[in-house]
């Protein structure tokens, strides 16, 4: 039995996957606030360059063929491994078989290139010279310092200021390649002034540092943004992982019962889940997509789907979405990627109308599973993916409760090589399983 399944470069997937094709219900539009009409594509074409726009509003059919600039680059750390949980398996004593695709292989440590060098390509060659965006645990804005690098473009990092505090080496990484970063909320712009003059010290918010990042794009004519989950786009570049993972399946005959993604804004989850939907909604399968989330943060579980703002100075066009409300303003968790407010429409949608479910554990049981995890399959993961571990511990012990054998797969979806502060805390003891009041998610939600 193999521990490792690979891909060779030749057999790597040529196309991304677009859910929307086969969606029964087509996806709810896009509202522009100031009309109450779906917004319109060229009011978009200022922030997004125009590929991005048509794979946003899922055109081209099922499938988007990859460019071979993008290809060439994937192919750095593309095709990435497929590993068997052996020794994790063992530790359970489970009848079931855990299987992780593991993109923390690549240059940035995480899944988030497998989007950006797509946006930052697209960019490149419609003239544009500089990328403002935001990142939440560093692992976007180290991906975007990356392919920025790659395809000499200057890029702007609002980088939310409790990940900014707690993962300096994030910052350093992306100012290795050559990316500006600063912290958010910053006197950078009126946003940030606004946030800083509201709470002086707050630890800033993905939809915060969203805000900033608009905000610099629109004030400069050589200046788009870029987004590193949520919008379809972001969606179909990291079908790649799911579209891996099942030719990955095939060489050992075997076919999950189970998928698992953790959930911030929707991208990860969706690269490795969309595909197995489609298998689902086209060829009859019957695998269960598990959407998993913090306490702290329970967007699906908790939130309300409804047309909501993706920041919170509300530059964004109004999606339809679970959301926690625009203005919510998350615990400092240490999985800083899964602070956002809401959550992808396609993911939403799709959750909405049963196709996935979700569930929300608290950091401390996660940092427990993450524990257990690098102990036995000696890979280091980020707070972010521990949910998915988490919940893949979860099905594992249900399988061995039913003396049922299961198939898992889990997105392993990067290391956490620079979280180590945060590992420190836990095994110190000085994180708390936090859940966010019901009370403070309502006051949210009702702003």
């Amino acid at each position: 039995m193999d521990k490792k399944i690979l891909l060779n470069e030749s057999e790597m997937p040529r196309h991304w996957y677009n859910i929307i094709a086969h969606m029964p219900n087509q996806p709810a539009p896009p509202i522009d606030p100031s009309t109450g009409e779906p917004a319109a594509p060229e009011k978009l074409a200022r922030i997004f360059a125009p590929q991005l726009l048509e794979q946003e509003m899922g055109q081209g059919g099922p499938y988007v063929e990859i460019p071979e600039e993008v290809f060439d680059t994937y192919r750095i750390w593309r095709p990435a491994p497929l590993v068997r949980a052996t020794e994790l398996e063992k530790l359970l004593d489970t009848p079931a078989k855990i299987y992780y695709k593991y993109e923390g292989v690549s240059p940035a440590g995480s899944h988030k290139p497998n989007t950006a060098i797509p946006q930052i390509y697209y960019n490149k060659i419609n003239g544009i010279r500089r990328i403002a965006t935001e990142t939440g645990a560093g692992q976007w804005g180290t991906s975007v310092a990356f392919a920025t690098q790659r395809f000499g473009i200057e890029s702007v990092i609002y980088m939310v200021k409790v990940s900014y505090e707690q993962k300096p080496y994030r910052k350093a990484m992306m100012e290795m390649w050559g990316g500006k970063v600063i912290p958010s909320p910053s006197n950078q712009t009126a946003c940030g002034r606004a946030m800083l003059k509201e709470d002086p010290n707050s630890n800033g918010s993905l939809g915060g540092a969203i805000s900033e990042a608009l905000e610099d794009t629109l004030a400069r004519e050589d200046t788009r943004y870029c987004l590193g989950s949520v919008l379809n786009h972001v969606a179909l570049h990291q079908t790649i992982v799911g579209e891996e993972s099942i030719k990955q399946m095939e060489k050992v005959g075997e076919y999950p019962d189970v998928v698992i993604g953790c959930a911030g804004g929707g991208s990860n989850l969706a690269g490795i889940a969309f595909p197995y939907i489609r298998e689902n909604m086209i060829n009859g399968k019957k695998t269960e997509i598990i959407a998993v989330e913090p306490t702290a943060c329970p967007t699906l579980t908790k939130g309300s789907y409804t047309y909501d703002f993706g920041d919170v100075a509300q530059l964004t066009p109004q999606l339809k979405m679970y959301t926690l409300g625009s203005k919510f303003m998350p615990a400092g968790i240490h999985a800083g990627g899964l602070r956002y407010h809401g959550m992808s429409p396609l993911v939403s949608q799709l959750y909405h109308e049963g196709y996935m479910k979700a569930e929300a554990y608290n950091q401390l049981e996660c940092f427990e599973a993450a524990a257990m995890f690098v102990r036995t399959e000696g890979i280091l993961p980020a707070p972010e993916s521990s949910h998915a571990i988490k919940a893949a511990i979860e099905q594992a012990r249900k399988a061995k409760e039913e003396g049922k054998p299961k198939v898992i797969l889990f997105n392993l979806s990067g290391h956490g090589h620079f979280d180590i502060a945060s590992y420190e805390k836990y095994f110190q003891g000085e994180l708390i399983a936090y859940e966010h009041p019901e009370t403070e998610i309502a006051k949210s939600l009702g702003r």
